[in-house]
């Protein structure tokens, strides 16, 4: 992936390519949506359960994997691979945006516990961040040690801020939950999802091919 060099650009970037991750319906959002109809704090308790096991993951590749890898050839690779898998992930999210939801509401865990086991059993989960969370943490180093944490609060709050108005709207009013809300998100993290791949590869050749 090519680098982005302005610090505010980079963070909106992050903002909008964790949201696109975020929004995306699976196990995370289905078990939300659950908990909303009991508690209305359901969606924090759920992302901190999900920050449980994202922070260690964030501090782990940003001080192990991204050591190991050469610059360029991590740019390259990271670039190409993560760009493909995001565009794969926006195909899929229209494919299966008929797929039941109730399909993982089996969670009898208390919140928290299930925002830590619903994210722990996710493999896209664990993709995402070897590929397209490796290319944002690698961009973060350009601005310094004290970038990593804001990248990784910030994208952080984004799942908080989308999990708890899930679970706010959700605990009061469950009608809310339209096909035509549905499908809006679906097109905003396909749009996302698409374009933000297609960057990636391209930057990623660029690499390769420059001119």
């Amino acid at each position: 992936m090519e680098p982005i060099t302005d610090f505010y650009l980079f963070m909106l970037s992050v903002i909008f390519i964790s949201l696109s991750g975020v929004m995306t319906p699976g196990p995370l959002l289905a078990i939300t949506i659950e908990k909303a109809s009991k508690s209305k704090i359901s969606g924090v308790l759920i992302a901190f359960g999900h920050g449980i096991i994202e922070f260690p993951l964030m501090f782990l590749i940003y001080f192990g994997f991204t050591q190991l890898l050469a610059p360029e050839v991590a740019q390259v690779g990271v670039g190409l691979i993560g760009g493909l898998i995001m565009v794969y992930l926006g195909i899929q999210t229209v494919k299966t945006r008929n797929k039941p939801i109730q399909e993982y509401k089996n969670s009898k865990h208390g919140s928290l516990t299930a925002g830590v086991l619903a994210t722990g059993a996710n493999p896209y989960f664990i993709i995402w961040w070897l590929t397209i969370g490796t290319a944002l943490i690698m961009n973060s180093k350009l601005f310094g040690y004290v970038s990593f944490p804001v990248f990784a609060v910030v994208h952080w709050l984004c799942d908080f801020a989308w999990y708890t108005l899930v679970a706010m709207v959700v605990f009061k009013s469950q009608q809310f939950w339209t096909k035509r809300v549905y499908d809006a998100i679906t097109l905003f993290c396909f749009a996302i999802l698409v374009g933000f791949g297609a960057w990636f590869i391209f930057s990623a050749l660029r690499v390769i091919y420059p001119y």
